[in-house]
């Protein structure tokens, strides 16, 4: 929506837009001056710095984790220490850090499956637990008939688990050679989601029109409800921070979460990581 309304031109700053991608991944694009900015997890931003790839978060887009399991209640599935010994389908390692910190913080032993980015393996109870995000595969599922009351769902989030996943990124080089042009990027790129939500309808159709160029299976419905989770997860109604500021909290409590899963060995200096872009007093 930036692009199209030409807020980024507003903010004198012309752009091309790459697809992204399972063939490409953002973080790769940056480190190989593929591209200047890039959309990556907070845990993936974390795992790359402290691999000694000096990205730096510029925008936290997402303050509230959309990731879950979902499991069906005919399952026997209705508490967390009942997924004791049950298959649950992890996509791939950057998305397992949440569902590991879970099995361990309640001491559950499960067997797991590696799901791809369908829900077919679950609905065909190829497994008992399925990973989901709240704005997209959990409403496949409602879509595929089953009713949410058959449902069980786990959200990370209720469980003192919140990793807040899309932010923008650029490196530390690009940032300390031009911080106003990175921060007026992370604020063009906020004020295209505000436009979006502000107008559904609008962007809703610009979207269609990108899945349709790019021959990608395109629902209107899906869309809007996607768009809707978007808002809550991107402006939570009890956030109480401006919209793309970073928490040292919630940078602290995934990095810790991945050290002491072995996905990291030392925790990033916060002040590194973190460009401050935006600060309390933008509201």
């Amino acid at each position: 929506m930036a692009y199209e309304k030409g807020i980024y031109k507003k903010y004198g700053i012309d752009l091309t837009i790459l697809k992204g991608g399972p063939d490409s991944p953002p973080g790769e694009y940056l480190e190989k001056g593929k591209a200047d900015f890039a959309t990556i997890w907070l845990s993936t931003a974390i795992q790359k710095r402290s691999e000694g790839i000096k990205l730096v978060n510029i925008g936290q887009v997402v303050q509230r984790s959309a990731m879950m399991l979902v499991a069906k209640k005919a399952r026997g599935i209705n508490k967390p220490r009942d997924i004791n010994g049950k298959k649950v389908g992890l996509w791939g390692e950057e998305y397992q850090i949440q569902p590991r910190a879970f099995f361990k913080k309640y001491n559950l032993k499960v067997k797991t499956i590696p799901q791809s980015f369908s829900v077919n393996l679950f609905l065909r109870d190829g497994v008992d637990v399925a990973s989901a995000t709240w704005y997209n595969e959990y409403h496949t599922i409602i879509n595929s008939g089953i009713d949410p009351e058959e449902l069980t769902t786990f959200f990370f989030y209720d469980y003192d688990l919140n990793f807040p996943e899309d932010g923008i990124y650029t490196l530390e080089k690009n940032f300390k050679k031009d911080p106003s042009l990175c921060c007026a990027f992370t604020r063009a790129s906020i004020e295209g989601w505000l436009y979006a939500f502000d107008h559904p309808d609008e962007a809703l159709e610009i979207v269609l029109k990108y899945m349709s160029s790019a021959k990608i299976p395109a629902n209107k419905i899906h869309q809007k409800y996607m768009l809707g989770k978007m808002k809550d997860i991107i402006i939570p109604e009890d956030a109480g921070i401006p919209v793309g500021m970073l928490l040292k909290s919630d940078f602290l409590r995934v990095a810790e979460e991945m050290r002491v899963n072995g996905f990291i060995k030392e925790i990033p200096e916060f002040e590194s990581f973190y460009g401050k872009c935006l600060t309390h007093a933008e509201k």
